[in-house]
C-alpha cells in the first residue's frame, strides 16, 4: 500500500487474548485461523467486498507473528503497538491519515456487515461516531441501550431512563469522523471514556445479521465444527490448525501451530503447539 494511501478501513487486533486463555501463548488472537484464513483476514475481506480499499491494523500481542499470518493479504498496514493503547487510543496510528468516515471493526469477529447501509445512517445523522447494533440475541454479549434521541447511554444510565431504547449487540462496526478522532487524547484511551466529549454520537439498530465472535478456545472450536468442519474442524470437537497434523484420539483438543501427536495418543481438554523442535501441552481450561 502506498504510504500516502488514506486508510479508510480499520481492524482492532491488539488486544491481550486473556479469554483466549493458553492459546494466546501461541498465536494473537486474529492469527487464528478458519478455513486456512486468519480470523483478521476474514474482517479485512468482509470490509474489502464493501468497496473498503485501503485497510489498516494494530498488533500488539506476538506482532510479528500476526504480520507473518496477513503476509499473503495485500495492502492491508500493520502497525505496531508496544504500549496497549485500547479500544480508542489504537485508532491514533491512523489519525490524520484516513477518510472521513473511517470504518472500524474488531478483529475478533465475524460477520456480514451492511457497511454502505451503515455508512448511509451515520452520515445523514451527521454523527461524529456510530456504533452498528442488533436486537441483543441473549448471551454473555455486553447490553447497549439507547437514549431517546439514539444516542448510546453510559454504562449504569440506562437503569436510570424510563425511555431507553435496547437493549442491543455492539457488532464491533463503527465509523469515525476525522472530529471524534481529533478529541483522541495522545496515549491509551477507551471509546466509552470519548462519548461524554462528543456532540453527536448514534447508535445505528439494523436487523440481526450474521455475526459471531471467537473470544474464546470454546467458541474457537464451535466455529471450527460450523465453519470448517472439512478443515480446522476434521476431528470431531477439536481443533486442526493447518500446519498440524490431525491424528490420536483426542476430545476438546486444539492441534495449534506444527503439533504433532502420535496417533495412538489420547487426550482431551489440552491445547498441543511445537516450539523449538519440541511438542508443548498446556492444559485448557474452560475461558467464559
Amino acid at each position: 500500500m502506498p504510504t500516502s494511501a488514506m486508510i479508510d478501513g480499520f481492524i482492532l487486533a491488539a488486544g491481550l487474548g486473556t479469554r483466549m486463555g493458553p492459546l494466546s501463548v501461541v498465536l494473537p488472537k486474529p492469527a487464528w485461523t478458519l478455513r486456512g484464513k486468519p480470523l483478521l483476514q476474514w474482517g479485512a475481506e468482509s470490509m474489502r467486498s464493501a468497496g473498503l480499499e485501503h485497510l489498516a491494523c494494530n498488533a500488539h500481542l506476538h506482532p510479528q507473528k500476526l504480520k507473518n499470518a496477513m503476509a499473503g493479504f495485500a495492502g492491508l498496514q500493520v502497525f505496531m503497538e508496544p504500549l496497549l493503547l485500547g479500544s480508542a487510543g489504537g485508532l491514533l496510528h491512523v489519525r490524520g491519515q484516513s477518510t472521513d468516515p473511517l470504518a472500524v471493526w474488531n478483529g475478533d469477529a465475524l460477520a456480514e456487515v451492511p457497511w454502505e447501509a451503515f455508512r448511509t445512517a451515520h452520515i445523514s445523522r451527521g454523527a461524529d461516531l456510530s456504533w452498528l447494533l442488533i436486537p441483543h440475541p441473549g448471551g454473555p454479549w455486553t447490553q447497549v441501550w439507547l437514549d431517546e434521541q439514539g444516542r448510546v447511554l453510559l454504562s449504569g444510565l440506562a437503569s436510570q431512563s424510563l425511555r431507553c431504547q435496547g437493549p442491543f449487540l455492539f457488532t464491533g462496526a463503527s465509523l469515525w469522523s476525522s472530529r471524534a478522532l481529533a478529541l483522541l487524547p495522545d496515549g491509551p484511551s477507551q471509546t466509552g471514556d470519548l462519548i461524554p466529549r462528543l456532540a453527536h454520537h448514534a447508535g445505528v439498530v439494523v436487523p440481526p445479521f450474521p455475526w459471531r465472535e471467537i473470544g474464546t478456545p470454546d467458541a474457537l472450536l464451535a466455529a471450527a465444527q460450523e465453519i470448517a468442519s472439512d478443515q480446522e474442524g476434521r476431528i470431531p470437537g477439536c481443533y486442526v490448525h493447518p500446519s498440524a497434523v490431525p491424528q490420536g484420539q483426542l476430545h476438546r483438543c486444539v492441534l495449534g501451530p506444527g503439533a504433532r501427536l502420535h496417533p495412538a495418543m489420547v487426550d482431551h481438554d489440552a491445547l498441543w503447539f511445537e516450539e523449538s523442535g519440541h511438542q508443548v501441552r498446556l492444559g485448557l481450561s474452560r475461558y467464559d
